[in-house]
């Protein structure tokens, strides 16, 4: 069986949480055929809830200690595909992973050897099967297209 090709096309897009503050989404495109495997079935959010600015952004120190663990899931995951990052919520004190997996124990186990060597985080994590992607879908809405000349 041929090794699934993950692309890692991504984009980046403002939106806005309910109390107005601004929600930084990260997308990752063309993942149709991921979807469609019928493999990855559960979503998995792993949330961080930080003390923000008046923006409701990380400080400096902590959005540092973010791109640490977010390099060392997309280095296990990227490695393993277990589970495929397709999404980031940062923003309203909150960095919000979303993730599809094809075990959540398994999902469990890499993610804890990924963030191994870093600090105790302040994780949460919400788990629910969402075979038709409905998250990624909302993510998708985000992203701004260019109009075309």
């Amino acid at each position: 069986m041929a090794k699934l090709k993950i692309p890692n096309d991504w984009w980046t897009a403002p939106a806005q949480a309910d109390n107005g503050n601004l929600i930084m989404v990260t997308g990752r495109s063309n993942l149709h055929h991921v979807k469609n495997t019928g493999f990855y079935n559960s979503r998995i959010e792993v949330m961080w809830k930080y003390e923000s600015d008046t923006s409701g952004m990380p400080s400096l120190e902590t959005s540092k200690l973010m791109e640490q663990a977010h390099d060392a899931l997309c280095e296990a995951f990227d490695k393993d595909p277990v589970a495929v990052l397709v999404g980031i919520y940062t923003g309203d004190g909150e960095r919000d992973w979303v993730f599809y997996t094809r075990s959540l124990h398994i999902f469990q186990r890499k993610l804890n050897e990924a963030l191994a060597t870093l600090p105790p985080l302040p994780l949460s994590f919400y788990a629910e099967d969402d075979p038709e992607w409905e998250e990624y879908n909302q993510i998708l809405q985000t992203e701004i297209i260019p109009e075309e000349d």
